[in-house]
């Protein structure tokens, strides 16, 4: 890898990072346009190394039935849903309602 290309991680961030406000993408549509087919695994590890204070959406990533993946009760699945719900998304427990109108397609 050259010094001028980025990491996986990186790839993944910059894609997660376009994600509007109001849309969801799910782990597999986030590896499609990063360039990594079947590497739905692989976004997961790259978020769950994001600093603690990053500006990335996050929690706009989220699995391919439209549910939180979350473990529920966790700090980080309240965190998800709370940030979800302030940006106007609807969730039935820890899915999102409407899932094919709020999922993000660039």
């Amino acid at each position: 890898m050259s010094e001028y290309e980025p990491s996986l991680d990186q790839r993944v961030w910059q894609v997660v990072a376009m994600i509007p406000s109001g849309k969801v993408a799910t782990y597999g549509d986030i590896a499609r346009q990063a360039g990594l087919p079947a590497g739905a695994r692989r976004v997961g590890h790259a978020l769950r190394q994001l600093p603690a204070d990053s500006k990335i959406p996050w929690h706009r990533v989220i699995n391919a039935q439209g549910k939180l993946s979350l473990a529920q009760g966790s700090a980080g699945y309240y965190t998800q849903r709370e940030r979800l719900t302030a940006e106007g998304l609807v969730l039935n427990k820890d899915k999102i309602v409407d899932f094919s109108q709020c999922r993000w397609n660039p």
